[in-house]
């Protein structure tokens, strides 16, 4: 399905969730979990650079979010919601999203498009290959990039690199 005008409104919201994790010191990605009246259940921004040990990289927001799900959700209230989210999942998010039955997920920008701005910008190669989520959770609805909002998540994502 398209990505709406209502959609983009959602997406805008994930990139302020992003820019508040740079701004406290995170790399750049926001999400939320909208249920299927269109209430926002939850949402979070990234928190890898926070534990108790100086980090937790498994700490991303879709991750939470499918906790939350799967600790608040019936199975049915889980299989309707949509999540959006800043960055399309990585395979661990992609994953904990299949398992938890949550539904259609809609993205900013693509993990492909992040992996080209960091190899522009000579940054590390992630540690976990950047799959589609398609290729991880072939189930799932997903729509995404959206077009109107990759040049503020590249420019966000390229100034966490910087820093």
């Amino acid at each position: 399905m398209p990505i709406s005008e209502e959609d983009l409104g959602r997406l805008r919201r994930c990139v302020v969730l992003a820019r508040e994790a740079l701004e406290a010191g995170d790399e750049p990605f926001g999400s939320l979990l909208i249920s299927a009246d269109g209430e926002t259940l939850f949402e979070d921004r990234n928190r890898v650079k926070d534990g108790p040990h100086g980090g937790d990289a498994t700490r991303h927001p879709e991750f939470a979010i499918a906790r939350w799900a799967a600790a608040n959700l019936e199975p049915s209230e889980r299989g309707t919601a949509t999540v959006y989210t800043s960055g399309e999942h990585c395979p661990m998010c992609s994953a904990a999203h299949a398992w938890v039955g949550l539904g259609r997920i809609v993205y900013a920008a693509s993990s492909s498009q992040l992996t080209e701005w960091r190899a522009e910008w000579g940054a590390p190669a992630s540690p976990v290959a950047p799959l589609p989520v398609g290729t991880v959770a072939p189930a799932i609805a997903v729509d995404g990039p959206a077009a109107e909002l990759v040049d503020e998540l590249k420019a966000l994502h390229e100034k966490n690199f910087q820093r």
